[in-house]
């Protein structure tokens, strides 16, 4: 008989409920609620979100909560105008970041390669890269923790993104890279299901 310990080690598939919750049922929304999102809730997000990986642990992203009308007023003048009236309604809107300054703390992060920090030294396009894929990266995690953590999403674009980092990370080397509302959706609001490739149209088996 297999140890809980082995048995927890195996990867395992998920039930057939949490790949709908994550995927096949989960939709993008552009209405939501009146229900408010705890700050608890949003720390147990990131502390989902902060276990997936990134190349060398570099953790590039970096996650501002707008949590208040007034925070997200600040927001509005920035917006597209089909995004205004859904992001003025939502509970939360995270705006996805990447943090160029990275690799200073890559010493703690990745200690296993002392040389780390150093690879990227004087390296501006490697940095903007690195930072970029990855940080994108981990705003997929948080699309996929937030959704498992019984929360909905409305990531987007759409926005002015050197408005948004002169407002929000002025001072900071933190770019933004896209907006997600967080909250409980209005599935009343859902668009119709826009249609997906097939796997022989996207896919290759070599």
């Amino acid at each position: 008989m297999k140890s809980l310990d082995t048995m927890l080690a195996e990867p395992r598939r998920i039930e057939d409920s949490g790949l709908r919750q994550l995927f096949l049922d989960a939709r993008t929304h552009n209405g939501w609620l009146d229900k408010p999102v705890p700050d608890s809730v949003l720390r147990e997000l990131y502390d989902v979100v902060k276990f997936g990986p990134t190349s060398m642990n570099t953790q590039p992203m970096r996650l501002l909560f707008l949590r208040t009308a007034a925070a997200r007023q600040r927001l509005r003048p920035y917006l597209a105008p089909s995004n205004v009236d859904k992001t003025m309604a939502a509970p939360v809107t995270a705006v996805v970041g990447y943090d160029l300054v990275f690799p200073a703390h890559l010493p703690t992060m990745f200690p296993h390669r002392p040389d780390a920090k150093v690879m990227f030294e004087g390296k501006l396009p490697l940095i903007e890269a690195t930072a970029f894929r990855n940080g994108s990266l981990q705003g997929a995690y948080l699309i996929i923790a937030a959704r498992a953590l019984g929360l909905d999403c409305g990531p987007m674009s759409g926005f002015d993104n050197a408005g948004v980092d002169a407002e929000f990370f002025a001072s900071t080397q933190v770019k933004s890279n896209f907006l997600c509302n967080l909250g409980y959706g209005d599935h009343s609001k859902l668009f119709a299901r826009s249609p997906r490739f097939d796997f022989d149209s996207v896919c290759t088996l070599l």
